[in-house]
């Protein structure tokens, strides 16, 4: 008999071989009609497969979450079974799950089109009230192969070849229709539901190679209700809507162009942006850190001491002299950080030692890859490295943390989720070094959310660490729920060794200072991007690159224009005159376009009157209110505020 562990720690005896589906009747009827797989010792299995041994079960209905993920791996074999009735010469390939839904490759001499997704889409829903069982045989490998080999599918017999020795050859039946698959699947076509809907099609090369053969890539998303979808697909307008491509050139931020790929030009009003944001995080370190600078090209000999040039290389941009020198630009602007550390004795008295830097780096991305300000070959990152020593590091941790949470609350984000990414597989250092350093990490991480009363969320990414050691990953939730990692805070015992940095301890002995890299926003670029498409371009006055324009009515009105423009100016408001000969309502949509926050609009009576009339972005209602009570309002709401908060 076996004994299976409930959640509840109840545990009951079934006989060996008993399934999912036998446990969750034993239950009840009712449990086994919502059940869509089983947990054993917390790894997802068929309803339908058999229990050899003592274990801990739990039985996975539709509602839990892990069953979101095997809905759309399910409507995923949907689709390719609609797409292979409707095209029966079409070759399936590969179909995994992914953030938000799926994909499969199919090879077809004419490559499908968007045309053609209403169509497969209505086959689907056909398929899914036919309510096929999931089944599961495994085969031989010379019988799948056959098998494919006999319906055209050559790239089926790629994939069974792939299949490491030993490991058995899954084959999933739902009706009629099959495929290679390692599983889990929910006990029928039925249990997907109809909340899904195919997105986009793209191609898409074999197996990720340009040498390979081109396919069609058909997306989908896949839901447990319709009102998950309907939220999705809202929140997909919405991220079109705010796409900060489209509004950096609505807002005349910046631009791209074949010359550069990855680079960024920045127009006047985007550097304005970029300052404000640098000159805030430079206000935010002034207490506690050193600025520094370091060099933007290095000999390789320090890359290769770094670990940079073996872990590294390939994403690198390197050049060669004459005198037969190999240089590469930095990617990271720790290697030239320790050298300053190194620059001179330091003593334990002077750690910990926090310095920063707004260092621009360069990293080769693949051109595919590239994604506007949140994917680019040089950015300037807000990198600094704390040197401390072991006794220090929690405590160095936690600061890093305050300082990290108090800028997201600053730019609007309460929701943050910090997680610990553990040893890679390639790394470098120790696994005493390891196990020391993710103990202290692991400590701090539960410090964090006890010290937030609950209100941070924590979690673990194995294996996602640096290669030179643990990291803290801070992910944030923008305004329409989408979530970006940003922050890190990296703890490093390598690197000053590999470097031979040291400081002189209390007794006169050389000691290792352990060095910890910590980013804020990451790279200044990608958090811009983030920054507009989370404000859709209505950014708070403080952080706007333009913050009004005073617009005349008539012409009558152009002298009184001047003298509030020069007047706001004079208060620190960044801003512009508009005295074009055109209609107010004209230069009302064209500013509204381009998101200035406040335009201010002044007439005849506003001259007589010494007036003002204000409307903000977004709205239609006008204020009416002096020129001085204007000024005094703009500029303590334009105050940023970290310097609100050293006022108060």
């Amino acid at each position: 008999m076996l004994q299976l562990t409930f959640p509840d720690n109840s545990v009951r005896k079934y006989d060996a071989g008993s399934t999912g589906a036998d446990v969750a009747g034993s239950i009840s009827k009712s449990l086994l009609k919502k059940a869509v797989a089983i947990a054993i010792d917390g790894e997802l299995r068929d309803l339908s497969d058999p229990i050899e041994t003592n274990a801990a079960i739990e039985i996975v209905t539709r509602e839990d979450p892990r069953a979101l993920e095997m809905i759309r791996h399910d409507a995923a074999h949907v689709m390719a079974e609609a797409v292979q009735e409707l095209w029966p010469e079409t070759q399936v390939t590969i179909g995994p799950v992914i953030d938000n839904g799926f994909y499969y490759d199919f090879k077809r001499e004419v490559p499908f089109t968007t045309e053609d997704l209403p169509k497969i889409e209505k086959k689907m829903q056909q398929i899914i009230q036919r309510n096929a069982k999931f089944t599961k045989e495994i085969w031989s490998r010379e019988e799948a192969k056959e098998y494919f080999a006999s319906k055209g599918e050559d790239y089926k017999v790629e994939l069974v070849d792939a299949i490491p020795e030993g490991e058995s050859v899954k084959i999933y039946k739902q009706g009629d229709w099959l495929d290679l698959c390692r599983g889990p699947h929910m006990a029928s076509t039925g249990q997907i539901g109809q909340a899904f809907k195919l997105m986009k099609v793209a191609g898409a090369y074999w197996r990720g190679d340009a040498n390979n053969e081109m396919l069609t890539r058909i997306y989908g998303t896949a839901w447990s209700n319709e009102k998950d979808l309907k939220a999705y697909l809202h929140m997909l307008e919405e991220a079109e809507k705010r796409d900060h491509r489209k509004l950096g050139r609505e807002m005349d931020l910046y631009h791209f162009q074949e010359e550069g790929p990855g680079v960024v030009f920045w127009h006047h009003k985007g550097w304005q942006l970029f300052q404000n944001l640098t000159n805030y995080m430079r206000r935010r370190l002034a207490d506690d850190y050193q600025e520094v600078n370091a060099p933007q090209i290095l000999d390789k000999s320090l890359w290769e001491t770094s670990g940079h040039w073996e872990w590294y290389h390939e994403n690198m941009f390197v050049t060669e002299t004459e005198d037969h020198r190999v240089f590469a630009i930095k990617p990271m602007n720790c290697p030239g950080h320790v050298q300053i550390f190194k620059h001179g004795l330091k003593s334990y008295r002077d750690l910990p030692l926090r310095m920063a830097e707004f260092g621009a780096v360069s990293r080769y991305e693949p051109s595919g890859a590239l994604h506007g300000l949140m994917r680019v070959r040089a950015f300037t990152q807000d990198d600094a490295h704390v040197f401390c020593t072991e006794e220090q590091l929690a405590e160095e941790c936690h600061k890093i943390n305050d300082l990290i949470l108090s800028v997201y609350k600053h730019f609007g984000f309460e929701e943050v989720v910090v997680k610990l990414s553990t040893r890679p597989e390639k790394r470098v250092g120790s696994d005493e070094v390891w196990d020391h350093t993710e103990q202290v990490m692991t400590e701090v991480l539960q410090e964090i959310e006890e010290r937030s009363g609950g209100k941070i969320k924590t979690g673990i990414l194995e294996g996602e660490g640096a290669f030179y050691g643990p990291k803290f990953e801070y992910t944030l939730r923008d305004a329409i729920g989408r979530e970006w990692q940003c922050g890190t805070t990296q703890v490093d015992f390598t690197l000053p060794e590999r470097f031979g940095a040291f400081y002189v301890d209390s007794d006169g002995a050389k000691k290792q200072p352990v060095m910890v890299h910590r980013a804020i926003c990451g790279s200044l670029e990608r958090f811009l991007g983030i920054l507009i498409e989370n404000f859709a371009g209505h950014f708070p006055l403080w952080l706007a690159p333009q913050q009004f324009v005073v617009a005349a009515i008539t012409s009558d009105a152009d002298e009184y224009a001047r003298e509030v423009k020069d007047a706001m100016k004079a208060a620190g408001l960044r801003g512009e005159l508009d005295l074009r000969n055109e209609k107010i309502n004209y230069k009302v949509r064209e500013h509204s376009l381009a998101k200035v926050p406040v335009i201010i609009a002044v007439g005849k009576r506003e001259a007589e009157e010494r007036s003002v009339s204000i409307r903000r972005l977004g709205s239609r209602a006008q204020t009416s209110m002096t020129l001085d009570e204007a000024i005094a309002s703009l500029t303590d709401e334009a105050t940023s505020p970290d310097l609100k908060e050293l006022a108060s």
